[in-house]
């Protein structure tokens, strides 16, 4: 069983749970040294016990949790693929195509920024 199955099968809507499961893959794929974890009711990602990006599902969007310093360097991007923000939050609409080199810098980012952090929020 993976770790979030559990996460996975509270989703009712089987077109929101396949699309956040896609999701989740490619990020665990794409970055097989960060570990998974589930905290909070969100499934997330670490590195060497820093958080690096988190993810929760909602009726309207999926919604993309890096740390708050991404949000502020990828804003003009994140715009531009169509996304609303806030100051913590990357929300994907359900029939939106998720931005997967967008993700994968923002993960990168993340990544790079935190290699000396030794909490688990900035």
């Amino acid at each position: 069983m993976d770790i979030f199955d559990t996460f996975l099968n509270g989703i009712d809507s089987e077109k929101i749970r396949n699309k956040t499961k896609d999701v989740l893959g490619w990020v665990e794929k794409t970055f097989p040294k960060l570990e998974k974890a589930v905290k909070w009711n969100q499934p997330m990602f670490i590195d060497h016990g820093t958080f690096i990006i988190g993810f929760s599902a909602s009726k309207k969007h999926l919604a993309i949790a890096p740390e708050i310093r991404s949000v502020e360097h990828f804003s003009n991007d994140i715009l531009k693929a169509g996304y609303n923000q806030t100051k913590m939050l990357i929300q994907i609409p359900w029939d939106q195509e998720v931005d997967y080199k967008l993700l994968e810098k923002i993960i990168k980012h993340n990544i790079e920024e935190k290699k000396n952090v030794e909490t688990f929020w900035w």
